[in-house]
């Protein structure tokens, strides 16, 4: 049984075999429309004498469609008893800082952590939570 990674090139793991492996052509590819394609990305090493192609590994935390991996995006958790945010995307000039902070701390000092290169302004500050535009650009 093979284990390990092969090459283009590399000699065949079969027994007895003295063959090279090698990527065959790949039908229906469609780079041309959107890089790199399925056809392409999920061509298999196979050796040119006994047809032989290697198991790839399988990957528990990994979800796979042909072509494509991926994790699960998992946010951070927000710890309430400090100033705690998360930013996600807005437009092509600005941020958007959502979070929470602890009892007691003003909307000053909250700006003073998210605010963006260019300023920003609250989407709402209260109980706890607030949603912060901060411009960057």
């Amino acid at each position: 049984m093979y284990a390990g990674y092969l090459e283009e090139g590399d000699r065949c793991q079969e027994r007895g075999c003295k063959g090279k492996m090698f990527f065959p052509p790949v039908d229906n590819c469609s780079c041309h429309v959107s890089p790199p394609c399925t056809a392409c990305t999920t061509n298999r090493l196979i050796c040119n004498e006994c047809g032989f192609a290697p198991v790839e590994p399988e990957y528990k935390d990994i979800w796979a469609a042909p072509g494509l991996a991926s994790r699960e995006y998992k946010p951070k958790p927000l710890d309430k008893t400090k100033i705690s945010y998360r930013t996600k995307m807005h437009t092509h000039m600005s941020q958007i800082q959502e979070g929470v902070y602890p009892a007691g701390v003003t909307k000053e000092e909250v700006e003073a952590v998210v605010k963006g290169t260019f300023g920003g302004r609250f989407e709402y500050f209260a109980n706890g939570r607030f949603m912060y535009i901060a411009y960057t650009d």
